[in-house]
């Protein structure tokens, strides 16, 4: 499948320096912030620097070196937020593609959310 990848949306911007964000983790290839509209009391937001569109379109086409980079930092987020099961609560990742995933933002990018009971996560 093709992806088209708009340069133009918000997170392509935050990474050019565009827009400013609350950033709390960077690295080679990722990414980490505050989202501005925080559902939980940790609301972190993570982002590839390359320009994918969506977790299957990371997975499928981004380097091993790019994976393994997002997914180090999301555990080091993790651990620094203290949510981590072994030494806190736990947390959520949301991940939404498409329409039916209602995604808002043409980037991939991880949710974490975390720092109260979060609910069930779909009813129907």
């Amino acid at each position: 499948m093709a992806y088209t990848y708009d340069d133009q949306n918000i997170f392509a911007k935050i990474l050019r320096g565009e827009i400013p964000n609350n950033t709390i983790k960077e690295t080679d290839h990722t990414l980490a912030f505050r989202d501005i509209q925080p559902q939980a009391p940790d609301h972190v937001l993570v982002i590839p620097k390359g320009a994918y569109v969506t977790a299957d379109h990371f997975a499928a086409e981004a380097s091993d070196t790019e994976i393994v980079d997002f997914w180090r930092c999301f555990a080091a987020i993790c651990g620094e937020l203290g949510v981590a099961p072994d030494q806190g609560e736990g947390y959520r990742i949301i991940s939404n593609a498409g329409t039916n995933g209602v995604q808002d933002v043409p980037h991939f990018h991880l949710h974490i959310l975390a720092g109260r009971p979060l609910g069930r996560m779909l009813n129907s």
